[in-house]
C-alpha cells in the first residue's frame, strides 16, 4: 500500500484527496463491455450545451482552484469538464486504453479529475507538496522536460520525482501501460467539492477497473485531508 502525505503548504490551498489501489489489472487497447459504456456516455453528453458546464458548480469550484493556483481554466479546462465539452460538440471519446478510459469515464460522469498511477513505478510513498522550483517534468504527450516554477501543487514520491502538477497534468514517468499490473487511483479534490463526491468518483473506477479488467481491490477507498 502506498500512503499519501499532503503538506500543510497544500493542505492550505484547500487539497484533499481519495485514494485507493487495484492489483492485478490487465490492461488492453479496448474491451467490448467498455466500448459499450463508452457509446452511452457519448448518447448521454452529445445533447448537453458545452457552454451550460459553467454553471456547474463542481466544474466552478475546479475553475476558481485554476484561477487560485495561476491557470486560466478558460483555456485550461477542468479535465471532466474538457471531457463533456469534447462529447457535446460531436467529438468521440478519447481512447488510450482500458484502465485509462475508465478514469476518464468517472471524469467525465461526476467531473472530479482522476489520476492514475502504475504503483510500481512509484518509489516509497506520495505526497502533495508545493514545488520549491525548478523541478523537472515530463508530462504526458509532452516532448520535452519543464522546469517548474516555484509554489506550484505537485505530487512527488519519495525519490522526489514529480509525478502530476495538481490537479490537471500527469507525468509520462508513472504513466498506465499495457504492462502495468497495479494501479494507484487519486481523485483531486479541491474547496466547494464535496468529499463524498470525490470518493465516489475513485469507487467508480475501482469497480470499472475490478468488473472490466479482472483487478482486486486492495482496501476500502481513503479521503486524506
Amino acid at each position: 500500500m502506498k500512503a499519501l502525505s499532503i503538506l500543510d503548504e497544500a493542505r492550505r490551498l484547500g487539497i484533499f484527496v481519495a485514494l485507493a489501489e487495484v492489483v492485478n489489472v490487465t490492461v488492453r487497447q479496448s474491451d467490448h463491455a467498455l466500448d459499450e459504456i463508452i457509446s452511452k456516455i457519448e448518447e448521454k453528453y452529445k445533447i448537453q450545451d458545452p457552454e451550460s458546464l459553467k454553471n456547474d458548480p463542481v466544474v466552478r469550484a475546479y475553475r476558481d482552484f485554476y484561477w487560485r493556483i495561476g491557470i486560466d481554466p478558460t483555456k485550461v479546462r477542468p479535465s471532466g469538464e474538457a471531457l463533456r465539452r469534447r462529447v457535446s460538440r460531436g467529438n468521440k471519446f478519447p481512447r488510450i486504453n482500458t484502465v485509462v478510459d475508465i478514469g476518464n469515464i468517472a471524469s467525465i460522469e461526476t467531473l472530479v479529475p482522476i489520476g492514475l498511477y502504475d504503483r510500481d513505478k512509484i518509489t516509497g510513498n506520495l505526497h502533495i507538496v508545493l514545488s520549491s522550483g525548478n523541478e523537472q517534468f515530463l508530462g504526458l504527450g509532452g516532448k520535452n522536460i519543464e522546469k517548474l516554477d516555484k509554489g506550484i501543487p505537485i505530487l512527488i514520491d519519495d525519490e522526489g520525482k514529480v509525478l502530476h502538477i495538481y490537479p490537471h497534468r500527469d507525468s509520462i514517468l508513472t504513466s498506465i501501460t499495457l504492462e502495468t499490473k497495479n494501479v494507484v487511483i487519486i481523485g483531486a479534490g479541491v474547496p466547494n467539492v464535496d468529499k463524498a463526491l470525490v470518493k465516489r468518483a475513485v469507487d467508480f473506477v475501482v469497480d470499472l477497473l475490478e468488473k472490466i479488467a479482472g483487478g482486486k481491490r486492495e482496501y476500502e477507498t481513503l479521503v486524506i485531508t
